[in-house]
């Protein structure tokens, strides 16, 4: 173990990776910028006034002795880089040689599944904590959906549905989806019955009522994110769907969508988002919404207050877990409130 202020984060210089190192520096932690290019990493270590050598450890998944390096001395890592399906298993199992906590930012179904599959039993074995998905997609909706469930110990459904303004896609991101579909041999995924199925049928369009300011909009159904991974995992619900509005998918799929263009102080983007969930159970309906800006910024403080919930000792277990088992779901989305803003209540009928 190291210093307890003191993250590794591998991908450091990835879109998604500097909006992360910013916000550590920002609630007092000490980066370590850790990836492949060494001369990329030199530059944002330059950006961000971090000086000396152990701030900048080149890195390389298919090099165990170099991700050892750089997770030496660090109390945590965060996993920023994409595809996980190539980066999560080396860079966990760096972590479980370390003993030290790992995180990622996976939106990756299979690659998230891959985590829960391979590493609970060793991670739990070795006391370390391994939280896969622990961002937009994957982690905000696990902690939603908890915080909705309350008292309840099962439901009928989830439903997640996200209102996105639109999606400017980063290259890691359309890296991944290629990585995915080249995994699902051109299918989809679904979680129905109380498991992942896949399927070959085109997806549903729907309408979504969502809560103003947003209102009812178009969505593309089943459109499945890392949500039914991480919801299924440690909550009774053998119905987990996914939704997105039509435009933010038109935008996904459009090779020219161009990608996220800074619009503030902070390099966030001027996309918005509403991330509506309902949960089921008999007859009643209970609801949670979050409101906020740029899918990736928001990212940042999810995974950062995420490793000083960990590093601090509030979790709730071991192992592979994912950000609704590990944390108390309610404290910890009211922890977000400059960043994300929710509601949780009764849905209507």
């Amino acid at each position: 173990m190291g210093s307890a202020h003191t993250v590794t984060v591998f991908g450091a210089y990835g879109h998604t990776g500097r909006f992360v190192v910013a916000e550590l520096l920002e609630r007092g932690f000490v980066p370590v910028l850790a990836g492949r290019d060494a001369d990329r990493l030199h530059a944002l270590a330059g950006e961000f006034g971090l000086d000396g050598p152990a701030s900048v450890r080149p890195a390389s998944v298919d090099d165990p002795d170099s991700l050892d390096r750089a997770l030496a001395g660090a109390a945590a890592v965060l996993n920023c880089a994409g595809p996980f399906a190539t980066t999560a298993a080396p860079v966990i199992e760096a972590a479980l040689r370390a003993r030290v906590p790992y995180l990622d930012v996976a939106a990756e179904i299979e690659a998230n599944a891959d985590t829960f599959a391979q590493f609970a039993d060793r991670a739990r074995a070795a006391g370390v904590l391994v939280v896969p998905a622990m961002a937009f997609y994957g982690g905000l909706g696990d902690l939603l959906v908890t915080a909705a469930m309350g008292d309840w110990t099962a439901a009928d459904e989830a439903h997640v549905a996200y209102g996105l303004s639109g999606w400017q896609p980063t290259a890691g991101t359309r890296t991944a989806g290629a990585v995915s579909r080249e995994r699902r041999g051109g299918g989809r995924v679904v979680y129905a019955n109380g498991r992942l199925e896949r399927r070959h049928d085109d997806p549903p369009a729907l309408e979504w009522a969502f809560p103003a300011p947003m209102g009812p909009r178009a969505v593309i159904g089943e459109f499945t994110m890392a949500d039914v991974v991480t919801v299924p995992s440690h909550l009774a619900i053998p119905e987990v769907r996914t939704y997105m509005t039509t435009e933010a998918a038109r935008d996904i799929a459009d090779p020219d969508t161009p990608a996220p263009t800074a619009v503030d102080a902070h390099g966030r983007s001027d996309q918005t988002f509403l991330v509506d969930v309902v949960v089921h159970s008999g007859g009643e309906r209970r609801r949670a919404v979050a409101k906020g800006q740029d899918i990736y910024a928001v990212t940042a403080p999810l995974v950062v207050e995420a490793v000083d919930r960990v590093l601090s000792g509030r979790t709730a277990t071991t192992g592979v877990a994912s950000a609704g088992e590990v944390f108390d779901a309610r404290d910890f989305l009211r922890a977000l409130s400059p960043h994300i803003t929710v509601e949780l209540g009764v849905a209507p009928a």
